[in-house]
C-alpha cells in the first residue's frame, strides 16, 4: 500500500522535479510577475505563451523564480475552513482509477479527514514537454479553487521520488458518460443537463479569462468532469495558453477536431482569442445533443481543412436523430458555430444568452439523473474514470 511505504527519502537526493510547493506558494503575492507563471500573468510586452510545449526560456524563468522543491510534507486544504498538514502515511490507497504517461492517478482517502481524492502520482522521470505541461495545469488549479466550476486542488507533497497532486474527486468525464448514454442505453441527454454543462463550462472560461487571463485551448467533453452530486467541472489546463492583449498565437495547442476554422487556417495570420474556445464549446454541445461528432471522420489533415476552413459550419435544428431541442438551446449552439470569427460573440456576450439566463436561474436538480446513469456504469462494469485522467 502506498500509504505503508517509508517516507524518509532525503533531500540530497531527491530528483530535480519542478513542481512548486503547496506552503511556498500559499505565501506568494501572485500579482508579481517574478514569481507567477506567464501562464496566468497579463503582459503587454511579455511574449505570447501558446502551449507548454513551446514555452519560452522567458517564461521557464519565470516560472524557476517561483517553484521550489516539494517536501515530503505539506498542506492539505480540502476547504477554506479545513486545512490540516499531511505526508503520504496520512493517505490510505483505495486502488488506481487511471494511468497515463505521466504515471498514475489513485483513488484515496485522507484518514483525519475522512476526504476521498483523487492522487496524480507523478513520476520524477517524466519528459522536459510533460513536465511543463504538469506546471501549467497546476498553476492554473492552483490559482482556481474559488472558482467552483473548476476541479479543485488540494495540496501536493513529495514521495519517493513521486510528486503527489491532492485533487477533487469527480466520477467520470462527458465525454464516457454520454456515449454510455446514446451508445450503451440507447437515451438522449436531457435538455437541463446540457443547459448545466453550457453554464459551467461557459461559466470556466470566462474566469480563466477573466481572472487568469489565459485560454483553455482543449474544450472537449473528455475535459468536462461529472459526479454522481450533479457537480460538473472543467479541467486539463496542461496546454492553456497566456493571452497578450487578449490574443495567444501558436496553432497546434489542442485537439484538432475541436479546433475553431481561424486556428486551422494555413492562409491566416497567427492570432486568436476566446472565441475558438466558444466553438469548440459549440462543437461539444452539438455532440453531446445528438450523441456524435459533427463532423464526419477525417483521414487527413487535408480533409478536415476542407471541410471546417472552406465548407459551411455544423448546424444544430430543433430535431436531430429522435431528440427534439429548444428554440433558444438550438439557437445558442448554432451561434457559438458562426463560421466568421468577428461574428462569432465572445464570453460576457453568451452569459446573457437567453438560454444561458434560463439554466443559470432555473432550479434544476440533475443528480438523480446523473447517479441514476453512473449506477447503471457501473452494473454494466464499465469503470466510471477513462485510461488518461485528465486531472
Amino acid at each position: 500500500m502506498a500509504d505503508q511505504q517509508n517516507n524518509t527519502t532525503s533531500s540530497m537526493s531527491r530528483p530535480s522535479l519542478n513542481l512548486p510547493s503547496v506552503v511556498a506558494l500559499s505565501n506568494m503575492n501572485l500579482n508579481n510577475t517574478a514569481t507567477a507563471s506567464a501562464a496566468t500573468v497579463l503582459s503587454n510586452t511579455a511574449a505570447p505563451v501558446s502551449t507548454a510545449a513551446s514555452t519560452p526560456p522567458s517564461t521557464l524563468d519565470r516560472i524557476s523564480r517561483g517553484i521550489y522543491h516539494l517536501q515530503p510534507s505539506g498542506k492539505l486544504k480540502i476547504s477554506p475552513e479545513l486545512q490540516v498538514e499531511f505526508t503520504a502515511d496520512d493517505l490510505r490507497d483505495l486502488g488506481e482509477i487511471g494511468r497515463g504517461s505521466f504515471g498514475t492517478v489513485n483513488k484515496m482517502v485522507h484518514r483525519k479527514t475522512n476526504t476521498i481524492m483523487a492522487v496524480k502520482r507523478i513520476r520524477s522521470t517524466v519528459d522536459e514537454k510533460e513536465q511543463k505541461q504538469l506546471l501549467m495545469d497546476l498553476d492554473v488549479v492552483m490559482r482556481s479553487n474559488d472558482c467552483p466550476c473548476i476541479v479543485q486542488f488540494y495540496g501536493a507533497i513529495f514521495k519517493e521520488g513521486d510528486c503527489w497532486i491532492c485533487m477533487e474527486l469527480m466520477d467520470t468525464s462527458l465525454d464516457k458518460f454520454y456515449k454510455f448514454v446514446y451508445e450503451t442505453l440507447g437515451d438522449r441527454m436531457p435538455e437541463n443537463i446540457l443547459g448545466k454543462i453550457t453554464v459551467v463550462t461557459l461559466t470556466a472560461l470566462n474566469y480563466l479569462k477573466e481572472k487568469l487571463k489565459i485560454i483553455h485551448r482543449d474544450v472537449k467533453p473528455s475535459n468536462i468532469l461529472l459526479d454522481r452530486r450533479g457537480n460538473m467541472k472543467l479541467c486539463d489546463f496542461g496546454i492553456s495558453g497566456q493571452l497578450v492583449d487578449s490574443i495567444a498565437k501558436t496553432r497546434d495547442a489542442g485537439c484538432r477536431p475541436y479546433m475553431a476554422p481561424e486556428r486551422i487556417d494555413p492562409a491566416r495570420a497567427p492570432g486568436y482569442d476566446v472565441r475558438s474556445d466558444v466553438w469548440s464549446l459549440g462543437i461539444t454541445l452539438m455532440e453531446l445533443a445528438t450523441g456524435s461528432f459533427p463532423y464526419p471522420k477525417w483521414n487527413s489533415v487535408f480533409e478536415q481543412l476542407t471541410q471546417v476552413v472552406q465548407g459551411d459550419p455544423p448546424r444544430l435544428t430543433n430535431s436531430e436523430n429522435g431528440n427534439t431541442f429548444t428554440h433558444e438551446f438550438v439557437d445558442f449552439v448554432n451561434t457559438c458555430l458562426i463560421k466568421e470569427e468577428g461574428a462569432r460573440p465572445k464570453y460576457r456576450m453568451l452569459l446573457e444568452h437567453e438560454f444561458v439566463v434560463r439554466w443559470r436561474n432555473e432550479a434544476s436538480d440533475v443528480s438523480e439523473y446523473v447517479s441514476d446513469v453512473l449506477d447503471k456504469m457501473a452494473s454494466s462494469g464499465l469503470h466510471y474514470t477513462y485510461d488518461s485522467y485528465n486531472y
